[in-house]
């Protein structure tokens, strides 16, 4: 496996190891940062990487910036410019995985808001370890942070203390992942990634309005099931209980992609392996991403 030579930092292509930021920032200090993480695909038959989603990404990157307040927020257009720079000096030709964080290099207190700067930083991505066999997962002890007090549609990174705390207490207890429920006791999603399950026939997700991130891989899922697979798929709150009554579920996300769980507190999930469903999304999902199928050509950006 290749390794990334440059990153993206303080205005400039700068040797990986260099791309460093003062310890006394507010970004590094406070968590005041916002940040995306955006997969770029490999086709070796088209001699094409593609990153996968950019736009949508780049107007979430935007929307970060606004709610934290930040002082001349980085446009998206920008940040599209320099990502693709660096891709192309770092001269991988394999699957990436691209982490782009803005965040406050100004010092003082938790309420600075600038200067603002922008971190870039490729690496390249395999796909996740539990894309064949499932993931066992945990409901956590660990409540997901309601929108009232640090809403997880913003992908601010102190946000993800919340689910570290809980993808630690898993890996302790024996278990891959966990499974967040809200403040109202309704199922949310994991620790950095969305959830659903089929029940019924259909896809079920939580809503938006359940604590959850504005996934972009999400929206994805949806499409590809109704448009690809012919399935319904309804948002709507999940108890607890019906996660034992679920004939397939899985995790979703840019790290995640499409991940089967398998089981859910030492419950099986249907018969206990991965359905025919969620591997038949799986290859829709890569087909899309990959450029392997003409359809969503949208979704992907050409690098070459």
């Amino acid at each position: 496996m290749a390794s990334a030579r440059y990153a993206f930092v303080n205005g400039d292509i700068v040797p990986f190891a260099d791309a460093k930021v003062h310890v006394s920032t507010a970004g590094f200090k406070f968590g005041t940062g916002v940040f995306e993480g955006i997969r770029g695909y490999w086709n070796a038959a088209h001699g094409q990487m593609y990153l996968f989603r950019m736009d949508e990404h780049m107007r979430r990157l935007a929307y970060s910036q606004r709610f934290m307040r930040f002082e001349d927020p980085i446009a998206g257009e920008h940040v599209q410019e320099k990502t693709l720079t660096l891709v192309r000096a770092n001269e991988l030709r394999e699957n990436i995985h691209i982490m782009t964080t803005v965040y406050v290099a100004g010092h003082g207190s938790p309420t600075v808001c600038g200067p603002v700067d922008l971190a870039i930083t490729t690496t390249p991505g395999v796909g996740p370890r539990l894309a064949e066999r499932g993931a066992r997962v945990q409901v956590s002890s660990w409540q997901r942070v309601a929108d009232t007090a640090m809403p997880m549609r913003v992908k601010c990174n102190a946000n993800y203390h919340n689910g570290r705390l809980a993808a630690l207490q898993a890996q302790v207890d024996g278990y891959d992942a966990c499974l967040f429920l809200n403040s109202r006791g309704k199922v949310a999603e994991g620790h950095g990634m969305c959830f659903f399950m089929l029940r019924h026939g259909r896809a079920v997700t939580p809503p938006l309005s359940s604590d959850i991130l504005e996934s972009i891989t999400r929206q994805t899922v949806i499409e590809l099931l109704r448009e690809e697979l012919g399935l319904e798929v309804v948002e709507r709150d999940i108890d607890r209980s019906e996660l034992a009554d679920t004939e397939e579920a899985f995790f979703c996300g840019t790290a995640w992609e499409v991940t089967p769980v398998v089981s859910v507190d030492r419950i099986p999930v249907g018969d206990g392996a991965v359905g025919e469903t969620v591997r038949a999304l799986q290859r829709a999902y890569l087909d899309a991403a990959c450029g392997t199928s003409d359809r969503h050509a949208g979704w992907r950006l050409p690098v070459y």
